[in-house]
């Protein structure tokens, strides 16, 4: 019998080293070389010369800032109290100067298509936000009780498992902040649990709130009475599905998860992907991932027949309300709909951070069915090199970006395709 010996993994190994750094990573990391060896740093900026306490694997090492020698000039001081404090995670560019991180993030889309889809492109436009501060309509929370107090705050960059209290955050709507200061009040009356998970998001009439955990909440009643400025309470149970339990909403809505975060930024990235869309003067649409129909009915609005595929029942309900005679919603996911939704002249793809199943990529690569042109929107730079790179038979007529996360390495890219010729 043939003996196999498993490798042991090289050593981690602590060192400390003066390091330069060039770039910023993917995740918001600066990434430095030196002899071989790639640091990722964060809260470093492009252009820093600093020490660092580096942890070393292989050919890659995570460092440590212990002071900076020479500062970048894209250095700026950042102005939440928890970024510095609390290692906070929620934002990875605070540090940095605004001008600055939009070219961090052409840099970001760039080096993905380079890298993953072996695409080289040229770092495209980043349209910059509206509003750099005060912008998010979201604020997610972790909470956890102990000492019979909650605590609700978000998770240190360097100690995921960790929580600490939020006392602001400045990229959040000063509005959202004020809902969670109610809901800290009527804490006592939240479910019964040591640990739980809520967002806060402000709708057109009012605002949602959505709380993850627990399996007994006997005081909702009396926890939705104290908490006056919140029109919607979803509840989530362990392995359970989102109920909504209190609705004092005027009218109905789509469910909360499907409003913008950063409405303005949001509209503006909307009205692009339909212009680019309209060009083709399209006669039929797919809109895969349609969420409550919003580009779907704008498209619908100008002349084109819209089949937009929604999974999430209530917002594929929603989207079907609002589009004109001629167009349709199919409520399924877009893996198991998009054979049968094809042919179309134009797709409209949306997905999550994921990206799109490799059932997607293939019926679109497809040479018998093939679109006339590819609007791809995406919030993950990785995720979409992949898949442009799965999208055989199509070429990259242009890419562009739109900055809907201030602060954040996140960024929106709409990237337009279309069938190479023969």
């Amino acid at each position: 019998m043939r003996r196999t010996t498993r490798r042991r993994p090289p050593p981690i190994l602590e060192t400390t080293i003066r390091v330069h750094v060039d770039t910023i990573a993917a995740g918001g990391d600066g990434v430095a070389r030196v002899e071989g060896l790639v640091v990722f740093v964060p809260r470093s900026a492009p252009g820093d010369d600093i020490t660092v306490r580096a942890r070393k694997h292989a050919s890659l090492a995570r460092g440590e800032i212990t002071s900076i020698e020479t500062p970048s000039p894209d250095r700026t001081d950042p102005p939440c109290r928890h970024y510095t404090r609390d290692k906070c995670g929620g934002c990875q560019l605070q540090h940095m100067t605004y001008d600055a991180q939009l070219r961090a993030k052409r840099g970001i889309i760039s080096d993905a298509f380079e890298r993953i889809a072996k695409l080289p492109i040229a770092p495209p436009d980043v349209v910059a936000s509206p509003a750099e501060w005060r912008y998010r309509r979201k604020l997610t929370l972790a909470m956890r009780r102990e000492g019979g107090e909650w605590i609700m705050g978000l998770h240190p960059y360097d100690a995921p498992a960790a929580v600490f209290d939020l006392e602001d955050c400045p990229i959040t709507d000063e509005r959202v902040l004020a809902i969670w200061k109610e809901v800290r009040a009527a804490s006592r009356d939240l479910p019964e649990a040591d640990e739980l998970r809520a967002a806060v998001r402000l709708l057109d009439d009012g605002a949602a709130l959505v709380v993850e955990g627990g399996s007994h909440w006997p005081a909702h009643e009396r926890f939705a009475n104290a908490v006056p400025s919140v029109s919607a309470i979803w509840w989530q149970r362990e392995k359970g599905r989102p109920r909504l339990l209190h609705d004092r909403r005027a009218a109905p809505q789509p469910g909360a998860s499907f409003a913008q975060v950063n409405p303005g930024m949001a509209a503006e990235l909307q009205r692009y992907a339909v212009e680019l869309t309209m060009r083709y003067a399209p006669g039929q649409v797919l809109d895969a991932y349609a969420g409550s129909g919003d580009t779907a009915d704008a498209i619908a609005r100008r002349g084109a027949r819209v089949l937009a595929i929604e999974s999430d029942e209530d917002a594929a309900r929603w989207c079907a309300r609002r589009l004109p005679e001629g167009s349709r919603v199919v409520t399924s996911t877009v893996e198991d709909a998009i054979a049968d939704a094809l042919p179309a002249d134009v797709v409209l793809l949306n997905p999550p951070r994921a990206g799109l199943d490799a059932r997607v990529a293939s019926a679109l690569a497809d040479a018998s069915q093939r679109p006339r042109a590819i609007i791809y929107i995406s919030c993950n730079p990785a995720t979409l090199a992949r898949d442009v790179a799965r999208l055989v038979g199509f070429r990259i007529v242009s890419v562009k970006a739109f900055d809907m996360f201030p602060q954040t390495a996140h960024v929106e890219t709409v990237c337009e395709m279309v069938p190479e010729v023969a």
